[in-house]
């Protein structure tokens, strides 16, 4: 109890040591030392001359309503109380403009700070991190609107070295709310003003805000990713890669979702050389004009958890013109390296060394996110699963 009375002491000392060093600090003591000594002169002056000052409050007020407001209350009759009235009056006026002019200013480099991305974020909670920035960022970022309309703009923090290019983006009112914090997303202390602590779900493009090669670009990634994880182990995870030789490095570090942007550029391509009309249906099936069409993914009723997926296609038979077509379940989904962490740690507590090696070999071979497309009808449904749909425009 005493170490920390003795640790304020000591702060409290250091505060004042600080103050005492200011300039300021002894303009401001000038400036009230005179107010005093004004006020002063005219009590022991004014009190005889019959001016309505008669009284310690009366020269009180009078001293408030001079400095304060900037007009006389009463009429001083001497030539040294009227040059005392005066002083207080030029006193104020330029004491308190300073004092205004320093608060306008203050507030203006809060805000300078908050649209250059300078300010750490505070008060939010499981909000949607997008680091990374490149030309088409608007689309991108309205793309991912489209396909969360569970987000609005003020859940969305953006983490680029791009701040010209961001505040052109909140000069548009659809986007004046959403949050931006300037630096380098690969560094621990940019990435903690974003409370990434906080966060819910993070997205990593492929930044291209500076000249940066693609091996650059990939390798910042996949630093991004590693020095996420280690902050917030349960966040999800989407990266970007433009090269599929780092997407082993990406994996190692439980990335939840990788995007290989060529991979998917160049299946795109291959498909279409065959003139059958793949690309059209590529486009349909992931398009974000609509949220709630194309593909999907559902939650499956609890009931269904140990049953087969026969038994969950004939449910949704039923409920084919509001979910879409049943076309497959996706395994392992959501943070599931955060669940996979703690079944090895289980597996581990297990007294029998036969099964703790089993089970780490089963846990270890599992992977997060893993569609199986029309399974067999007798295939039981695991925990931690979801469907995945297909569903066309309303028309």
């Amino acid at each position: 109890m005493s170490k920390k009375k003795d640790g304020k002491q000591r702060h409290l000392f250091h505060a004042l040591k600080v103050l005492l060093k200011t300039p300021s600090t002894y303009a401001y003591l000038a400036i009230l030392l005179l107010i005093g000594c004004m006020a002063a002169v005219v009590y022991h002056v004014e009190t005889k001359t019959g001016s309505g000052i008669e009284t310690k409050f009366d020269t009180f007020y009078f001293m408030c309503v001079a400095v304060f407001a900037g007009y006389f209350e009463y009429v001083c009759e001497s030539l040294p109380g009227r040059a005392a009235a005066i002083t207080l009056l030029i006193t104020g006026t330029f004491f308190f403009s300073y004092i205004r002019g320093n608060i306008t200013a203050l507030f203006v480099d809060i805000q300078e700070k908050k649209d250059k991305g300078l300010k750490t974020i505070k008060d939010m909670n499981g909000h949607f991190i997008i680091c990374g920035w490149r030309p088409g960022f608007e689309k991108i970022l309205k793309t991912v609107l489209k396909a969360n309309p569970d987000i609005s703009t003020d859940m969305i923090v953006l983490i680029n070295e791009a701040p010209e290019q961001m505040q052109l983006l909140k000069s548009h009112d659809s986007y004046k709310d959403i949050s931006y914090v300037a630096g380098d997303f690969t560094d621990e202390s940019t990435l903690k003003r974003a409370s990434i602590k906080e966060a819910e779900r993070i997205l990593v493009i492929s930044d291209k805000s500076k000249d940066y090669s693609e091996l650059e670009v990939d390798s910042r990634t996949v630093l991004a990713v590693l020095t996420i994880e280690n902050l917030n182990p349960g966040l999800y995870v989407v990266a970007e890669l433009m090269s599929p030789k780092f997407e082993k490095h990406l994996k190692m570090a439980h990335c939840d979702e990788i995007i290989l942007t060529q991979d998917y550029e160049q299946a795109l391509l291959a498909t279409a050389s065959s003139g059958q009309g793949y690309s059209h249906v590529i486009s349909t099936l992931i398009s974000s004009n609509d949220a709630d069409s194309g593909i999907l993914i559902g939650d499956i009723p609890a009931e269904f958890v140990g049953k087969t997926y026969g038994d969950l296609k004939a449910y949704e038979a039923d409920k084919r013109d509001q979910h879409g077509l049943l076309i497959g379940i996706l395994l392992n989904s959501g943070n599931f390296h955060h669940r996979r962490t703690e079944a090895l740690r289980e597996a581990q507590k297990n007294p029998d060394i036969s099964k703790i090696i089993d089970n780490l070999q089963k846990v270890k071979q599992l992977k997060s996110n893993e569609p199986m497309l029309a399974p067999a009808s007798t295939f039981v449904i695991p925990r931690h699963s979801k469907a995945i749909f297909v569903r066309g425009k309303a028309n």
